[in-house]
């Protein structure tokens, strides 16, 4: 297969040779000092005391690592425009994390320490989408926001997130070949091969001042999912092997390039579970990686978007443990391996590990990275604080998880309308269309009055695309009773408490989809699978093998989240067209945003027969 190429040319094959050290080829800034200090790593004569005790003998060294910053750079939430801010006093941004990292590097000693990153980096913020499809680094010759900080931070070596593939691999390799630090991803090959697309893995060699060098190798490892979510980038050009088995090939390979110390860079989460069904390999295998695996020391990990300071994982073949931490996304929190190196024979050997996370909101916004993307972050203000149209009440997405609300219908208004609009003239053109859409965010808000781009942003946070596909009647109440799981099953007669009846079995709100364009009753007294009631067509009950066209993101499209038949139904329409701009496009031409023209009530909790509301 031919290699994906990026706007500077071929994306590089790596194989199974040797790797250069990286010791000399990443520039830093090294500013030191006048910040708040991280105190609960600041341990006094760390960790100079111990080593002094065994005569040099002994070395400790600090592996910093962060993960989903999700284009975070600084402390800023776009949707509401203002600080961020939540009720557990969390701040978020690199700006933050450079912070913490600088006041580590200085307790430390820059010698001594290293910074990894586990992936989602350039998508989640209206800063990232807008240098992704607004003003794209791929045209306009700017740096990405993300790179610049990254680089100015020092980071040693980056890992591919899933989020990365969204907007398509030119602009991925764009941003990589911005970036100073490798990037990693070793289980990304070329399609139809083992050959992987991106650098596998480092080693970078510490000159610790009274020691020899200690080398550790770095393992960057992605997430397999990427093809189902990113089908429509990846398809044919690239594959996403199993975490497990590629670490079995490569982490042999470090340790025979001389490697002191194994350390994983892994996107994946550490449940060994999967949200998605199908021949695609497990999600979330980076405590599988640590127990099947010999030969690792230390595996920062992310995706799950929570805080494990500290996991301890045996491994099954050597019996050694495994130190593993996950950092909170978005810059919340610095995941700190603390790893303590002897002499042994004449090589290092790991006899000491521990890891631990920092709360960003101990340190203040390091004033340089703030300055740095200051210039873009004012763009990205304004351009979500354009106003788009005007709005005739205020609309709210607080009750949509049990709610048929207005401010989701509009969702619906614009989907079917972009869909009806595609099929016109086709064979599919007298189908019924129906819409698909999930409450991705409770806080989301239209105010009366002015509704601008921001607004539209925090109801449609993802970067989705929109598709036509169709579905029968069978198929459509499959669809509906698997996503009824979302509920708990409720007693007829219990109180009304509709938040407490959600998320069942931890499933996020984002994988609760309501279908508009059919009737139907969700009864949350029943068990799972017998839910559905009065399914109806323009007053008709939906017959099995009716056809409709249904209007879904890309995600859904793919197989996010595991609902059924959809990600096998027949494609009808697919023009890439970003459903957030279709938002926004479709609300500039109209000018105002009024519910008594499109929100219609089609679907209700109800309680053996009962309505709940």
């Amino acid at each position: 297969m031919q290699s994906p190429e990026s706007p500077s040319g071929p994306a590089p094959r790596w194989c199974s040779c040797r790797v250069p050290d990286e010791d000399a080829g990443i520039s830093r800034r090294r500013v030191l000092g006048g910040l708040t200090a991280a105190g609960a790593l600041a341990v006094a004569g760390w960790p100079r005391t111990a080593e002094a005790a065994s005569g040099g003998r002994t070395v400790t060294i600090t592996v910093m690592g962060t993960s989903d910053i999700h284009s975070h750079a600084v402390d800023w939430d776009y949707y509401k425009d203002a600080a961020y801010s939540d009720s557990a006093g969390n701040v978020v941004g690199l700006a933050r994390v450079s912070s913490v990292v600088k006041q580590i590097r200085a307790d430390r000693g820059r010698e001594r320490t290293l910074l990894f990153d586990a992936g989602d980096t350039i998508q989640g913020t209206p800063l990232g989408f807008y240098y992704a499809t607004v003003k794209p680094i791929t045209t306009t010759g700017q740096i990405h926001p993300m790179a610049a900080q990254m680089n100015a931070i020092g980071y040693d070596a980056v890992a591919l997130g899933n989020h990365e593939f969204n907007y398509g691999l030119p602009l991925l390799h764009k941003w990589i070949s911005q970036m100073r630090a490798p990037v990693l991803g070793a289980n990304a090959v070329h399609a139809g091969s083992d050959r992987p697309a991106f650098r596998p893995y480092i080693i970078k060699k510490m000159h610790v001042p009274g020691h020899p060098p200690v080398r550790v190798g770095l393992l960057g490892l992605t997430n397999p999912g990427i093809a189902i979510w990113d089908k429509g980038n990846v398809s044919g050009k690239l594959d996403f092997l199993d975490l497990v088995e590629t670490a079995k090939k490569w982490v042999p390979i470090i340790r025979a390039q001389g490697a002191d110390v194994v350390v994983v860079s892994a996107h994946a989460g550490d449940s060994g579970l999967s949200s998605y069904t199908g021949d695609i390999p497990v999600e979330n295998a980076s405590a599988m990686v640590a127990q099947q695996v010999p030969g690792i020391d230390a595996i920062l990990f992310g995706h799950a978007h929570i805080d494990v300071p500290e996991r301890f994982v045996t491994n099954d073949i050597t019996g050694e443990t495994v130190v593993m931490s996950e950092p909170k996304c978005w810059g919340e929190r610095l995941s700190v391996f603390d790893l303590t190196l002897a002499r042994h024979h004449g090589r290092w050997k790991v006899t000491g590990k521990s890891a631990t996370t920092v709360n960003t909101n101990t340190v203040q916004e390091d004033p340089k990275l703030v300055a740095l993307v200051k210039k873009q972050h004012d763009a990205v203000v304004a351009y979500v604080n354009q106003e788009v149209a005007t709005s005739t009440q205020e609309m709210s997405a607080a009750e949509s998880c049990w709610k048929d609300t207005a401010i989701l219908d509009y969702i619906h208004l614009v989907q079917t309308a972009k869909v009806k609009e595609a099929i016109a003239g086709t064979s599919q053109a007298s189908l019924p269309v129906l819409s698909i859409a999930a409450p991705f965010s409770r806080a989301a808000t239209f105010p009366a009055g002015k509704v601008t781009i921001k607004d539209i942003a925090g109801l449609y946070i993802y970067d989705n695309t929109l598709l036509g596909s169709v579905l029968t009647g069978a198929q459509i109440k499959a669809y509906l009773e698997y996503s009824a799981q979302y509920f708990k099953q409720v007693a007829p007669d219990a109180a009304v408490d509709p938040a407490a009846w959600t998320n069942a079995d931890n499933r996020p709100d984002y994988n609760y989809d309501q279908l508009s364009g059919v009737t139907y009753d969700i009864d949350i007294a029943q068990p799972t699978g017998s839910r559905i009631r009065n399914l109806s067509y323009e007053g008709k009950a939906v017959a099995d093998d009716q056809q409709f066209v249904v209007a879904v993101n890309n995600y859904r499209q793919s197989g996010g989240g595991g609902f059924p038949h959809i990600a096998t139904a027949p494609v009808v329409y697919n023009a890439q067209v970003a459903i957030r701009e279709a938002i926004v496009a479709y609300a500039s031409a109209a000018g105002t945003i009024d519910p008594a023209t499109f929100q219609v009530k089609n679907w209700q909790l109800a309680r053996d027969g009962k309505p709940v509301f």
